[in-house]
C-alpha cells in the first residue's frame, strides 16, 4: 500500500533540517522540550499516525526510545513545539517516562544519530499509555501505509 507518487509523507521541522544538528534547547541540555514538527502529504487512507524518536547510537548497541507517541489525528499537520496533539497518547521511553526526552548522548561521543520516525497507520491503535515502542510496534504489524524518518544529530 505504499503511496510511491510525488507526494510522499514527510515529516520535517523548523528547527533543524535532515542531516542536521539538534538545537540545544531540545536536547537534555536545555529545556528538554520537543521542536516543532511538520506533517505534509498525508495518506488519504490514514486513520492516525504513530511516532517515535530513537537514539540508534545509544551505548552497549541498544536503541534508546525517547518518545513514543500514537493516536495523532491523521489531519494533523503541526505537533506544535514542548505539545502533543489533541487525543495523541504518549507511551513509556526507555527512561519508563510518558513524555519526550531530549536527545542525551555521553559527554565526548560522536554526535548521535536521533531518528524520528512518522507512520501513517490504517487504525486507530488501542494501547494504554504503559506501552512501551516494542507495543507499538507489535499492534502497527500489517497496519502501516506509509513512513517517514527526519534524522537530526546531537553531540555534547
Amino acid at each position: 500500500m505504499y503511496n510511491s507518487g510525488v507526494d510522499n509523507l514527510t515529516l520535517k521541522s523548523s528547527a533543524f533540517k535532515n542531516g542536521d544538528m539538534i538545537p540545544r534547547r531540545f536536547t537534555c541540555d536545555g529545556e528538554n522540550i520537543n521542536p516543532f514538527m511538520e506533517i505534509k502529504n498525508a495518506p488519504k487512507n490514514a486513520k492516525s499516525f504513530a511516532l517515535v524518536v530513537e537514539d540508534p547510537d545509544a551505548t552497549n548497541g541498544r536503541t534508546w526510545d525517547h518518545w513514543v507517541m500514537w493516536n495523532i489525528d491523521p489531519k494533523t499537520q503541526y505537533i506544535m513545539e514542548d505539545n502533543i496533539p489533541g487525543e495523541a497518547v504518549e507511551g513509556l521511553n526507555s527512561a519508563n517516562k510518558n513524555k519526550y526526552a531530549g536527545p542525551c548522548p555521553p559527554q565526548g561521543a560522536k554526535p548521535h544519530r536521533y531518528m524520528f520516525t512518522l507512520y501513517a497507520l490504517d487504525v486507530k491503535l488501542d494501547l494504554p499509555a504503559s506501552s512501551t515502542k516494542a507495543d507499538l510496534e507489535r499492534a502497527m504489524e500489517n497496519h502501516v501505509i506509509e513512513k517517514t524518518t527526519l534524522v537530526g544529530l546531537y553531540g555534547r
